[in-house]
């Protein structure tokens, strides 16, 4: 998606450690119209599917999953890494680790927001190591519900999340895949 590869160019920073800096537009500030454009995208990848819910993890992966919901016309779910008072007492569980945060989470979502019946897309902003989107993919499982596959804002390809990920047979549908970046400048597939 050139519009997105654009604006990585433009306002993305490399930092140490193979950290794609994006906040300025995906998951800190976010730009209505760049979401808007890949919400629509996702959408046209996946419109083949009978798509009955959109699955993300907090926080990031929201406003991508809100868009692309927008445009399916059906609701967006999102796996929460921390327990909370109010929390439903039944959820679906599974562990992440967050190698940004270098911090294990378990990820939960309420066991009546997924049901065998639902074919799920999973949205999610960056796919780097794999272990949020398979994650996620755990929770279909458990729901009993179809995986139509995952809709990934950027894919770090030069990291094994993409391969691992795709040899477990989910599709998946990256917007902009890194190749390189270890000079500091990106370079995309």
């Amino acid at each position: 998606m050139q519009m997105l590869k654009d604006r990585i160019i433009r306002d993305g920073q490399v930092l140490p450690g193979n950290i794609l800096k994006v906040d300025s537009f995906l998951n800190h500030q976010i730009d209505p119209v760049l979401m808007d454009a890949i919400g629509e995208e996702f959408a046209r990848r996946f419109m083949n599917e009978p798509i009955t819910r959109i699955l993300t993890i907090e926080s990031s992966g929201i406003a991508p999953a809100l868009f692309a919901g927008y445009h399916l016309r059906v609701p967006v779910v999102f796996a929460k890494k921390t327990e909370s008072a109010n929390q439903d007492p039944d959820t679906f569980a599974a562990p992440v680790h967050s190698y940004t945060r270098n911090r294990d989470n378990v990820i939960r979502v309420a066991c009546r927001y997924l049901s065998a019946s639902d074919h799920i897309l999973v949205i999610d902003d960056f796919l780097a190591h794999g272990e949020a989107l398979l994650g996620l993919a755990d929770l279909v499982c458990q729901a009993g519900a179809s995986l139509a596959g995952a809709g990934i804002v950027i894919e770090k390809g030069f990291q094994d999340g993409g391969k691992r990920v795709r040899t477990s047979g989910i599709r998946v549908e990256s917007l902009a895949i890194i190749e390189d970046m270890s000079d500091g400048h990106v370079r995309f597939q």
